[in-house]
């Protein structure tokens, strides 16, 4: 079954230009970060570099409108970084990128190399239909603080993804929450790749090609396909 993925018409009011891609896999073989996944971070490193010369993520074009996108619901970017922007800045730090696991590492590594937020969630943990809202405020996040599970709230007006169960990531692709995010058990997901004007299109799609030849890669047999949501 093919999941369902919605943005809302407040957000696309609010945010015009905002475009996604899909990236699904079956039968993917996940485990410990190993070579091959740790290559992926190293080289996207690389390109970061190359791509940024000496400038700071958000002064890279992408980088600056999701800054102004975070800012027109009311967050703070400087405080709760998008995705893309956090990921590149462990890049260039001392420290370098995490390694998670091969298909953490795998989404990381695209979103590092062509500096665009990338998600994934484990299929068999959504609950319904997915989709990107203004959270009222009383919408559940499930997330662990002092490795004790506990439950929060977004605030009134901030964008949030949700499925049936409650949200799955904070912010808009700030914080994802543990309930379904991709662990070493995890054989289906599915990974968002999220763009603003002034990425084009066909770099959105270079970018989920480049996902999914990865994820062929450290899961040959998987089943992947790329396509819209719906």
């Amino acid at each position: 079954m093919t999941l369902t993925l919605t943005v809302s018409d407040e957000v696309r009011t609010l945010v015009p230009g905002f475009t996604a891609l899909v990236v699904e896999a079956r039968g993917l073989v996940n485990g410990p970060s190993d070579e091959a996944s740790s290559a992926l971070l190293d080289e996207a490193a690389r390109r970061l570099a190359e791509r940024l010369d000496g400038r700071s993520p958000d002064q890279d074009p992408h980088i600056a409108a999701w800054r102004a996108a975070y800012t027109a619901f009311g967050a703070k970017p400087s405080r709760t970084r998008n995705s893309a922007e956090a990921l590149a800045r462990r890049a260039l730090a001392d420290g370098g990128l995490p390694r998670i696991n091969r298909l953490v590492d795998a989404y990381n590594a695209v979103s590092v190399a062509h500096l665009i937020p990338v998600g994934g969630e484990d299929l068999g943990r959504i609950q319904g239909a997915m989709r990107l809202i203004r959270a009222t405020g009383d919408e559940p996040f499930v997330t662990v603080a002092g490795g004790v599970e506990t439950v929060e709230h977004p605030e009134p007006g901030e964008i949030v993804w949700c499925d049936e169960e409650g949200v799955t990531c904070r912010r808009w692709n700030w914080r994802q929450g543990p309930r379904t995010r991709i662990d070493d058990d995890t054989v289906d997901a599915f990974f968002l790749l999220e763009a603003l004007d002034p990425m084009t299109g066909d770099e959105l799609r270079a970018a989920g090609a480049e996902l999914a030849e990865s994820l062929a890669k450290l899961s040959p047999g998987a089943r992947i396909t790329v396509r819209d949501p719906e």
